[in-house]
């Protein structure tokens, strides 16, 4: 027990000789503190120059100065304390320890005019001008192929022909029929000038003259059309057929397409109605030729809209006298609507929104201003603003985040200055080791 008591009296004993000498640690006057700036100057003074009028001393960059009791809880101020500003009981220079931010740094450009085209963009499909699949009239077997693959043809060229032996002598029978029937009527009709017959035999030799007539018109017509030939100039397909094959009626043989112009079918949304006019130039893009524009013109709108998609069908045509497109490639086209010649523009990344409105901040007197606006089209970065920007302002189009408030005061930096900027936002002191001082433009 006796123990305990002489540890638990040792143990006070050491913690009032500590609380002693850091209490007479505390109240001993300390060393003169230096105060770097990031300029390289210093300021030097007694830590208990602000306690009691204690005397103490201000450096400035190229000297001294004493400084005298101020009262009570006055500062020591020195000749050259000023200079320095960082000495006790001066005011914190701007941008120095203590000191308020710098204007903002941003980048803006001016706004600018030019020339932009109002246009609606559709995808569609490229159609031959005109295309028709060749099918006989009549069944029979193929004796004869007139063409080849992929064969450009002339109107009136012979593509397949069939078995005609039966039709020809079928024709030629009528024929024989016929000139009988005419000698027929000739005779009669001589016998009545002299009323050797009655005038009902001679009408029925003369009807009997107009059917033999008609039925070897039809036998003819009939063996014409074993001769299936083409109906205009054109590019023919791939045959599926042979010589010798048994073809029905209504059968595919070859398909033929006119590819001199061609036609491109765009579905557009109805709302472009009252602007689509007959004559409107198209750009048509197409994915097997990059890069290679093709101009179409509107050539006709479909009578009726689509109540199912709410769109409009259009049919623009187009010259293909290279022979390059086909019937069903995929088209990309852009209808110019309307022509902007003076129009007024600025980057999109100038272009911020706050809720469904959309604003910019202009650069006026050295301070961003927000400013609402309404934009119209864009086209290659750049967007159209109808109103709330005039040309020649300047607005920003990089550190709108930093801006705080309206009527923030900015600085202008170009471009190329923002890589150094940020790089000095982590500055680092002579070993490399990050210096904790913010950037110098305030961000």
């Amino acid at each position: 027990m006796k123990k305990f008591v002489v540890s638990v009296v040792a143990l006070a004993g050491l913690v009032g000789i500590g609380w002693w000498g850091y209490h007479t640690q505390r109240a001993a006057p300390g060393p003169a503190l230096e105060i770097s700036g990031k300029d390289g100057r210093s300021a030097a003074g007694s830590e208990g120059g602000g306690k009691g009028g204690a005397p103490g001393a201000g450096a400035s960059a190229g000297g001294t100065g004493a400084g005298s009791s101020a009262g009570a809880g006055g500062a020591a101020a020195g000749p050259g304390a000023a200079a320095g500003g960082g000495a006790a009981g001066g005011p914190p220079r701007a941008g120095g320890p203590g000191g308020g931010r710098g204007p903002v740094a941003v980048e803006a450009v001016k706004a600018s005019v030019a020339a932009l085209a109002d246009e609606v963009q559709a995808v569609g499909t490229l159609r031959a001008n005109e295309s028709v699949i060749i099918r006989p009239e009549i069944a029979g077997r193929i004796v004869q192929i007139g063409f080849s693959d992929g064969a450009r043809v002339n109107r009136g060229a012979l593509l397949v022909e069939l078995d005609g032996s039966v039709l020809a002598a079928q024709a030629e029978q009528a024929r024989a029929e016929l000139g009988l029937a005419r000698t027929s009527f000739e005779r009669t009709e001589d016998l009545a000038k002299r009323n050797f017959v009655s005038g009902s035999a001679r009408d029925q030799a003369a009807a009997t003259l107009k059917i033999q007539a008609a039925r070897l018109e039809l036998a003819e017509a009939q063996l014409a059309k074993t001769r299936i030939t083409a109906p205009f100039n054109g590019v023919l397909g791939l045959r599926n057929i042979s010589r010798g094959d048994y073809v029905k009626d209504g059968a595919d043989l070859v398909m033929l397409e006119d590819v001199s112009s061609m036609k491109v079918d765009l579905r557009l949304p109805e709302r472009f109605i009252g602007q689509l006019r007959r004559g409107q130039s198209i750009l048509v893009n197409i994915d097997a030729f990059p890069g290679r524009d093709f101009v179409a013109t509107l050539d006709a709108l479909d009578a009726q809209v689509d109540a199912n998609g709410r769109s409009v069908l259009a049919r623009g045509r187009l010259a293909n006298s290279e022979g390059l497109l086909r019937t069903g490639m995929f088209a990309k086209a852009r209808i110019r609507l309307k022509e902007k010649p003076t129009a007024t523009v600025i980057p999109e990344e100038a272009v911020f929104p706050v809720g469904a409105e959309a604003f910019v901040y202009r650069v006026d007197g050295g301070k961003a201003m927000r400013t609402q606006v309404r934009t119209g089209i864009r086209r290659n970065g750049q967007v159209e603003v109808l109103a709330g920007v005039e040309p020649g302002d300047l607005v920003i189009t990089a550190g709108q985040l930093k801006i705080q408030r309206d009527g923030t005061e900015v600085r202008v930096i170009e471009p190329a200055r923002r890589a150094p900027a940020a790089a000095a936002a982590g500055d680092v002191d002579g070993k490399g080791a990050p210096s904790g001082r913010p950037a110098a433009n305030g961000g």
